[in-house]
């Protein structure tokens, strides 16, 4: 590819000013090389493993001096690392329609209790500890990998139905793009599916779009941000029961 579309570059920027305002927009990363730029899937999938480490270092870097968050993260992370390696190895070979299945179930369960949320009363958070976390972060680094989505949007559902502080999920969903993305990268390397200059072109796009959602996501109110976040869970979640159904 030399030259990318304006849609796809849109579609992109949009797809990075999700990530960082919500943790969810990895999923726009696909269908838009597929269906903007007619990119085949296994290719599209694995250039997009990469571009995800873009703003999933970007995010790791402001989370650094955040209070509290390092034991949690490391087991996430630490969970996440083989759970993404497996995935984009069996990729190649494995049917995911199964797996994409009960994503949209998830994604759209969440989306719709978030919906009904909005505006009570918060409920007090259930208790996650450092083996839940790395139980987790594996969970979502193997549908990450066998997918091609960035991690947030297995995460993010997970988390609040563990009712999760918002700010904290949204943190986290950023934060496991790193480990996934390198994974899912040198995985497909090794099975000689990565463009790596389509990869870091959709990095940078991704990076862009996340600084500017980052920025976004501070200013905006508690209630909005949930309000957002629920819907994109049931777009995603549609989107996941059309492709598991083609």
């Amino acid at each position: 590819m030399e030259f990318m579309g304006i849609a796809s570059a849109a579609a992109l920027l949009l797809a990075g000013w999700l990530i960082g305002a919500t943790g969810i927009g990895g999923v726009l990363v696909v269908p838009a090389l597929t269906q903007f730029e007619g990119l085949p899937l296994k290719q599209a999938i694995a250039a997009s493993a990469l571009a995800f480490a873009f703003p999933g270092a970007a995010a790791l870097w402001w989370l650094r001096r955040a209070p509290g968050a390092g034991a949690s993260l490391i087991a996430l992370v630490a969970g996440a690392v083989p759970g993404a390696a497996v995935g984009a190895l069996l990729v190649h070979s494995v049917d995911v329609r199964w797996l994409l299945a009960a994503m949209a179930a998830l994604a759209i369960t969440t989306g719709v209790r978030g919906l009904r949320k909005v505006g009570s009363v918060a409920m007090p958070p259930l208790p996650l500890s450092a083996a839940a976390m790395a139980a987790l972060g594996l969970a979502v680094g193997l549908g990450s990998g066998l997918t091609g989505t960035g991690g947030p949007v297995l995460l993010v559902p997970l988390l609040m139905l563990w009712r999760q502080p918002l700010h904290q999920t949204v943190a986290a969903a950023q934060a496991i793009q790193l480990p996934v993305a390198l994974c899912a990268t040198a995985a497909h390397s090794l099975a000689g599916a990565m463009d790596w200059w389509l990869a870091c072109t959709l990095g940078l796009l991704l990076l862009a779009g996340s600084m500017a959602g980052q920025w976004a996501s501070k200013r905006m109110a508690l209630g909005l941000l949930q309000k957002l976040v629920a819907v994109l869970l049931l777009a995603t979640g549609l989107w996941f029961a059309w492709r598991a159904s083609t």
